[in-house]
């Protein structure tokens, strides 16, 4: 029986001109981190169960690819629960992996410590356009700093990256802060125990609407008061900074209104410091689903493509989880592989590329002849060309269309005799 092979469902095999792409946008993204400070780490894609389920993760806990305990600690005959099979799994995404990595190095590591990491996580979701089971995630985080300055260079160190990579593309990053969500549902009527699901609906607006949210509110057996207050409160807000303070006296009551100014003053120095246009917005139903957010939160959407191409936000109690000393932190993802999916789609062709020529030599050609293939090739790739020396194939006409779609441009070819050339 042959082997299969097509590659596991939700991961993809990448040809050279995709990779070719990958390679151009990583080198943006990651020199441009580097440009604001950030120092390049990498941890292990393999975590303890343990840090991957201690419910900090949201939905993706359930999408863990688990792994087996090994040799003699895999016990399937007196294994009563998944504890005793399981002992590890791949990473989720990068933060919880960054955050065991700054409580087990913080002694080595600078003060605040902003990082930058590029790596594949692994995620058992339903694949679909522009979403794998493996997928490379590249994140920026600044950890050790509670001040509202994070937020502001991670803003302008991510839109930065997007404006030179999709120069022509318009995008919107939108903003919003967990103490106003929560304030929102309290300000409402909303229990303490019943907002987590109140944002869970909340989180469909761009779906079903907003009268689609007070529905399901209703649904759900929410006292109508109070979901009539919430969607007031919702169908009445402004998305620029202005409102945020506006909505901070409203909320008085119940937050702290200094929360919200903390997000005006970051979506106000973040307009008057950028000079890459941008639309900067406050979105109120801005939920992100991960548990372990407890301040500011943000999204960025991108023309022509649904759903988010980059997201983040602060998380100041995750690192205390491993060292019992809670942290400030906060970090923003770029949604590599949607990005990458935005450029093939579009016809994307990289910028001032080094050219590509083709030295092709017949088959049989004496060494002589061949040394001097080989120093015309060195010599073009020492005047920065790129050469690829191949043997010609019996259907040349093919081979140089297969080679044309990897980019190169130019093709010479070397025959037995000098004559034929």
């Amino acid at each position: 029986m042959a082997l299969k092979k097509k590659p596991v469902t939700g991961m993809k095999d990448i040809l050279p001109a995709e990779m070719e792409l990958r390679d151009y946008v990583l080198n943006i993204i990651r020199e441009t981190y580097k440009s604001f400070g950030f120092s390049l780490i990498e941890t292990p894609c393999v975590e303890h169960i343990a840090n991957l389920t201690s419910k900090q993760g949201g939905d993706n806990e359930k999408l863990i690819f688990r792994i087996l305990k090994r040799g003699e600690k895999l016990k399937l005959d007196t294994a009563k629960d998944e504890a005793d099979l399981v002992d590890e799994g791949l990473r989720y995404d990068l933060t919880v992996p960054l955050c065991r990595y700054f409580a087990n190095n913080a002694a080595n590591l600078p003060s605040p410590f902003k990082a930058l990491q590029i790596g594949s996580v692994w995620r058992a979701d339903r694949p679909q356009k522009g979403r794998f089971r493996q997928f490379v995630q590249c994140d920026i985080d600044v950890l050790g700093d509670a001040g509202n300055q994070v937020e502001i260079e991670a803003i302008l160190a991510i839109t930065t990256a997007l404006t030179r990579i999709c120069p022509d593309r318009a995008y919107t990053v939108r903003v919003n802060d967990r103490a106003i969500l929560k304030g929102m549902a309290d300000y409402s009527g909303f229990s303490e125990s019943d907002t987590d699901k109140v944002f869970i609906t909340l989180d469909k607006m761009d779906k079903i609407g907003l009268e689609g949210v007070r529905e399901e509110l209703l649904e759900l057996g929410y006292a109508p008061e109070s979901v009539e207050t919430y969607t007031k409160l919702l169908s009445s807000l402004g998305n620029g900074a202005d409102a945020v303070r506006a909505l901070g006296q409203t909320l008085s009551g119940v937050m702290d209104p200094e929360r919200a100014e903390n997000l005006a003053y970051i979506m106000d120095t973040v307009r008057d410091v950028s000079d890459i246009r941008f639309d900067l917005a406050f979105d109120p139903t801005l939920v992100r689903g991960m548990g372990y957010y407890t301040g500011t939160i943000f999204e960025v959407s991108m023309e022509g493509f649904g759903g988010s191409v980059a997201g983040g936000g602060r998380y100041d109690r995750l690192i205390g989880k491993f060292t019992g000393v809670d942290t400030p932190a906060c970090g923003f993802s770029i949604g590599f592989e949607r990005i990458i999916t935005i450029l093939m789609d579009s016809g994307f062709q990289i910028p001032g590329s080094v050219g590509k020529k083709v030295f092709l030599y017949e088959k049989g050609i004496g060494s002589a002849r061949f040394k001097e293939v080989l120093k015309a090739a060195q010599k073009e790739r020492a005047a920065g060309v790129r050469v690829l020396v191949a043997q010609m194939n019996k259907n040349k006409k093919f081979q140089k269309e297969q080679l044309l779609k990897e980019g190169y441009e130019e093709f010479v070819e070397f025959y037995r005799e000098a004559l034929k050339e």
